[in-house]
């Protein structure tokens, strides 16, 4: 299987189910069973899919400088990350508040602590992506740096800007121009999907572009293939959680594609695999096998591909 450095932010999350976004106010609302609280963040997801699609992953991010590494492999989760590269110099961990409701939005509230001015060990950073077939980064300040790493050692690099808003483009431009594969949330999108998605092209000419539209599904642009394509949501049961669906996805997908560099096979996959997650609440459960994966294709394109 693949050898992935995967670097971005972790979290403690406490997700809370709620009827309707925008909120409406409410002095308390008591419902069992709509509170959950686990580990997340998109690097932390990204390596747990990864993992359990059986790559190695060396999952490279920092906590609170007082938490314990129990925090990455709690007791129950049946993936278990190598924590060498996850070190303890925050003065606390970052934390946020997941609200989701049945239409699949989201509302987020996050701390992210003291972060944005932390630094990375450069040379473990280097060190492990010269090992590594694909950077996977997040957008986290403490991760520019291997995007000049990156390019330097001639590794592919996979970009998440989980949420693309135009004042902050300044912000992710070392990002947007590094990345070979770049994901993109649609949350804060004002431009008509397909312009924005070639726009994209155009302008960082990226192998791979998935714009991530929820439970309208994704939009797949791929240089080399000379397609722009959407592709709709598949169902494998109902919906408990879509908190980590995009992060599912786009593992799933760096995952398949770094096999096949079939980027409309890795898709439909990356889709199943995503539907299957959001049946499961909390970050270690709800993960397809890719034998699943391949029975639930059979059913639902029975293309064998």
């Amino acid at each position: 299987m693949g050898k992935f450095m995967v670097a971005g932010i972790v979290q403690k999350e406490t997700i809370v189910r709620v009827d309707k976004i925008p909120l409406e106010y409410t002095g308390v609302t008591g419902k069992p069973d709509t509170i959950f609280t686990s580990m997340g963040g998109d690097a932390y997801n990204e390596s747990l899919a990864l993992q359990w699609l059986g790559n190695s992953v060396d999952f490279m991010t920092m906590l609170g400088k007082d938490e314990s590494m129990e925090l990455i492999n709690p007791p129950g989760c049946e993936v278990r990350l190598v924590t060498d590269y996850v070190l303890p110099i925050l003065k606390d961990t970052p934390t946020a508040v997941v609200l989701y409701d049945n239409s699949r939005r989201q509302q987020i509230f996050e701390d992210v602590k003291d972060i944005r001015d932390a630094s990375y060990d450069l040379e473990l950073f280097r060190d492990r992506a010269a090992r590594a077939e694909l950077l996977v980064v997040s957008n986290a300040n403490f991760c520019r740096p291997l995007m000049q790493i990156g390019k330097e050692l001639r590794k592919p690099i996979a970009v998440n800007i989980r949420q693309y808003q135009e004042e902050k483009v300044c912000y992710n431009e070392d990002f947007l121009k590094a990345a070979d594969i770049l994901y993109v949330s649609d949350d804060h999108l004002i431009r008509e999907p397909y312009e924005f998605v070639k726009s994209l092209a155009v302008r960082y000419r990226p192998a791979i572009i998935l714009l991530g539209q929820g439970a309208e599904g994704l939009i797949l642009y791929d240089r080399h293939k000379n397609i722009i394509a959407h592709y709709d949501t598949v169902k494998t049961h109902g919906i408990v959680s879509t908190v980590g669906a995009g992060n599912a996805l786009f593992s799933c997908f760096l995952h398949f594609y770094n096999i096949t560099h079939d980027s409309v096979y890795a898709v439909k996959n990356a889709l199943l695999f995503a539907s299957y997650k959001i049946g499961f609440m909390g970050t270690c459960n709800g993960f397809l096998r890719e034998e699943e994966i391949q029975q639930w294709r059979n059913l639902i394109w029975r293309d064998g591909r």
